[in-house]
């Protein structure tokens, strides 16, 4: 029989399962199982995490590797990441992964730490997805190609994306100071490594590293969703089975980073305009107990609005912000924080107030109260990660890089169990002025030194831990479009008049979300507003006539939930992320919110003073300024109309106009129930009670303003190719829009959907991001979208492509637009990307919709358009029924020619070098 016969190979397949049926129950050994997540391990090394949720209709696939940048040694700064990079080129069996995932409909992504690197696929919950990804991660854990031709195109991306860091200030400033602070060990290099080894690195290392570090002793596969266990197992078994370990064994010595004996001081000058000071200290690994005591410690000073620093720094008007982050790895790490100055403030009263504060800590410890608030606010954080069993899958990667996967659930112990007195010895240990890097070498007589404590002992430490007791996992819920639309409870309350839409069904965690929309006003009673629609909504949650802002926070942190608020132009949305339990005190709380606001002119200044900041940071940003220039060119509107497009020095002087006044009025004009109101929930609840008291507490929340949306019809946009410079910047930015009439009630839309999907969606496969970036090399991030107006009536769409890459690159990005845009139009699409993204767009709405967030917004839309998921299932069915001939006459009819869009291009072109093989941007 020939091996080209499909005989021969069912032959050996069947050989094959059967032969590895036989030896699944002698590889597979079973290990601990904490809170639903069951370890396994095969005879190869291989560990495996399982962790089902019914209630999911997903899977995420996320394997982890121990290899990240502490791995790298002389010269290969970076090599980790660029690797992350390679294994997407392909494989002998997976030749195109890029296209293959957007096939798929999946949302993948790859991430480069310190101790590890992953990758992961969140896919549409099904038997097929499940093999193929399974097949995809162990293929390319030993056959990834890794050639010297994909090396000499990827590197100019990942130095493009190095590149584009190096534009933010803050993110320079943060890795100059972090390598300061350490002397020998790799935490204190960049993950994203060192530019001339980027460019240098010769692929026979790249390929030593490749094989030294993907194997299977040193990965951990971990499967979160809806799927069979035992199907999986057998899946995963098969996949990973024959994989053989090289003959060389893995061995970590660390390095141990010497005490540190003096303040460091690092000082950074490079063109912007918002000044930022930062402190840096060296704490414990993250196994460490007292890594959990200093988390707390970062919380009770930086939080916002309770945190020591918040409050000097923020509250007191010497800073506009402070963030902070401590990485949880696996050798002793750090604790950085930031503070961003505005330009009018003083950088060096700043530092003063900093430094003050943190040493203050000695005199003044920490307290019961303090403690307390930061728990209660970690822990909610925290419930929410592990009632997500998506993104726990990738969260658990951080803890696998540190050691072990069960320190998620050790760190969360110790956070509950920690006292006052641990915290505070913890800070008097560590948080000291020799310990820190902030500025430059003083003299001391007497230097105090600390030594940070290396990790020893772990597998004694997690050895026998167990857990508290697993989550429930939920209902497997049917995400079909019938099976939404008969589950769905919808109607209009009796005495508010709120359109409601409801689905309940059991959530792992007992979670719900919910989604409150009041809709009041038209385009006249909205003029001259300004910016107040978006001040009023934002301060909502910063104090109301009963509570304060602090008190807000503590009562969402006690009740593990979650409440924002966004509004715009006579719109205002309420969102909610509660559990069954807590849901009725939640939504108490969101009413009292919204009834009830005090508008605190200190809290509001702090608002401002925030976005200032923000915008101040944002002059001189490639991507800020071409966004706001494109925007501009394509305004319509007379200064003073809601949708008027603001300059940046009309947008500062708006903002410095906002008052509190302002904020009442609009308040008490355009808040409450009128003729457009609707409330959507799914999860977990008692429907009655949602409806009951909805419609009681806001049948007497009346605003007398009817609404009526603003219409924005459709405009031809500007024809333009401008170039703004934006000194010192080592990335710059193109953005290209263009206009078109249509909606997504028109024939057209199905067909747009999937020629907007190959042009530029997709993962890194589509027709925009395969020239710039897979072919040419040169940019990191670059692609397109076309987006088709809800509204039939004004029938306002739009198209829109972008990159991101180094300016001497801009000719290249020029030509690679014009000639990919003509040649689109031209030639079309073939068979072969029409059946790919047709797969992925229909797979990625499932797993859209299995997602309540996304849900709810679907339905929330079809409430407003009085319409219901049959109208999605009919654009699915005419997307399935697409022809090539379908796709290529709407490409003809929409797709306009380059010279056509409104593009903008933001950079730093005049001081570098533009090649000569190509033009200039005029």
């Amino acid at each position: 029989m020939k091996k080209n016969n499909p005989l021969f190979k069912i032959a050996v397949t069947i050989l094959f399962c059967l032969a590895l049926s036989i030896s699944a129950e002698a590889q597979l050994k079973k290990g601990a199982s904490v809170e639903g997540i069951t370890e396994y391990s095969l005879d190869n090394g291989l560990k495996v995490l399982l962790f089902p949720d019914n209630s999911a209709q997903t899977i995420t696939v996320n394997i982890t590797y121990m290899v990240g940048s502490r791995h790298e040694g002389y010269g290969e700064k970076g090599m980790a990441h660029l690797l992350e990079h390679m294994v997407f080129k392909g494989t002998p069996n997976h030749p195109n992964i890029p296209e293959e995932l957007s096939s798929h409909g999946a949302r993948p992504n790859g991430t480069t730490w310190y101790d590890r690197t992953n990758y992961f696929e969140t896919f549409n919950a099904t038997d097929e997805n499940l093999d193929w990804a399974l097949d995809l991660e162990s293929d390319r854990m030993v056959n990834s190609f890794i050639a010297k031709k994909d090396l000499e195109s990827e590197f100019s991306v990942v130095r493009n994306e190095f590149e584009s860091g190096e534009n933010s200030p803050t993110r320079v400033l943060m890795q100059k100071v972090i390598s300061s602070a350490y002397l020998w060990h790799n935490y204190g290099q960049s993950t994203i490594g060192n530019k001339s080894d980027i460019e240098r690195v010769p692929i026979e290392n790249l390929q030593a590293f490749y094989k030294k570090y993907y194997r299977p002793d040193n990965a951990i596969l971990m499967v979160t969703g809806k799927f069979d266990t035992e199907k999986t197992l057998a899946l995963i078994e098969k996949k990973f089975g024959p994989i053989k370990n090289p003959e060389e064994k893995l061995k970590d010595v660390p390095t141990i980073e010497p005490e540190q004996d003096g303040e460091k001081r690092v000082t950074l000058n490079r063109v912007g305009d918002l000044q930022i000071v930062s402190a840096l200290y060296h704490v414990p690994a993250g196994s460490h107990e007292d890594a959990a005591a200093l988390t707390i410690a970062e919380q009770v000073l930086t939080d916002e609005p309770s945190g020591r620093l918040y409050k000097a720094l923020v509250d007191g008007k010497k800073a506009s912000g402070i963030w902070s982050f401590t990485p949880f790895t696996k050798e002793p790490s750090f604790l950085y924080i930031n503070v961003d100055v505005p330009s009018d403030k003083s950088l060096a009263e700043a530092e003063t107030t900093l430094l003050t504060t943190l040493d203050s800590l000695a005199d003044a410890p920490i307290t019961e109260a303090e403690l307390n608030r930061a728990k209660a606010n970690m822990l909610k954080q925290m419930d929410q990660v592990f009632r997500n069993s998506s993104y726990l899958g990738t969260y658990m990667s951080e803890f696998i890089g540190a050691g072990d996967w069960r320190l998620a659930f050790i760190f969360r112990d110790r956070i509950e169990d920690m006292t006052v007195n641990k915290v505070n010895e913890a800070v008097k240990k560590y948080m000291i002025p020799s310990n820190r890097t902030v500025g430059n070498f003083v003299p001391t007589k007497n230097p105090v030194r600390i030594g940070i404590p290396h990790t020893e002992n772990l597998e004694t430490l997690v050895a026998n831990y167990k857990g508290k007791e697993a989550l429930d996992a939920g209902e497997a819920f049917d995400v079909s479009y019938e099976n939404i639309q008969n589950t769905l409870n919808s109607g209009t309350l009796e005495s508010s008049g709120i359109e409601y839409g409801l689905i309940k069904k059991d959530n792992r965690g007992k979670t719900v979300n919910l989604t409150f929309n009041l809709r009041t006003g038209n385009v006249d009673q909205l003029m001259n507003k300004g910016l107040t629609a978006r001040y009023t909504a934002r301060m909502l949650n910063k104090g109301t006539t009963t509570m304060s802002r602090q008190d807000i926070e503590d009562k969402l942190s006690a009740l593990k939930s979650s409440v924002f608020f966004n509004g715009s132009n006579g719109r205002v949305t309420a969102s909610i992320n509660s559990t069954e339990d807590n849901l009725m005190e939640t939504l108490a709380l969101m009413t009292d919110m919204l009834k009830n606001p005090t508008f605190d002119a200190t809290e509001l200044e702090k608002l401002k003073t925030q976005d200032l900041a923000s915008l101040e940071e944002s002059k001189t940003e490639p991507q800020s300024v071409v966004s706001r220039q494109v925007r501009l060119l394509n305004n319509r509107y007379k200064k003073g109309h809601p949708l008027y497009n603001r300059t940046l020095e009309e947008e500062i002087e708006a903002i410095k106009s906002i008052n509190v006044a302002d904020l009442k009025a609009y308040h008490n004009d355009f808040y409450g129930v009128n003729n457009s109101a609707s409330l959507v929930a799914i999860g977990n609840m008692d429907e009655e009670a949602v409806k009951t008291y909805i419609d009681n507490t806001y049948a007497d929340f009346k605003s007398d303003k009817s609404y009526t949306e603003i219409s924005d019809k459709f405009q031809n946009s500007k024809p333009a190719n401008e170039k703004i410079i934006t000194p010192d910047k080592k990335n710059a930015f193109t953005l290209g829009v263009i206009s078109f009439e249509g909606s997504q009630y028109d024939e057209d839309y199905a067909a747009l959907q999937i020629a907007g999907e190959i042009f530029g969606g997709g993962f890194l496969n589509s027709r925009i991001a395969g020239r710039l970036r897979q072919k040419d090399g040169v940019s990191y991030g670059a692609g397109g979208n076309v987006g088709v107006d809800d509204n039939q009536e004004d029938k306002n769409s739009s198209m829109y492509i972008y990159a991101i890459y180094a300016p001497e690159n801009a000719a290249k990005v020029q030509q690679g637009f014009k000639e990919e845009i003509a040649h689109y139009i031209t030639e079309g699409i073939t068979e072969e990307e029409l059946k790919n993204a047709v797969n992925g767009w229909v797979q990625e709405q499932n797993v859209s919709r299995a997602k309540d967030n996304e849900l709810a917004r679907v339905i929330n839309n079809n409430l407003y358009y009085d319409r219901d998921m049959m109208f999605q299932k009919n654009v699915e069915n005419q997307v399935k029924k697409l022809t090539v001939e379908d796709v290529n006459k709407v490409i003809k009819k929409y797709f306009k020619n380059y010279e056509n869009w409104t593009v903008v291009n933001g950079g730093d072109f005049d001081n570098l070098k533009i090649k000569t093989d190509a033009k200039k941007i005029d």
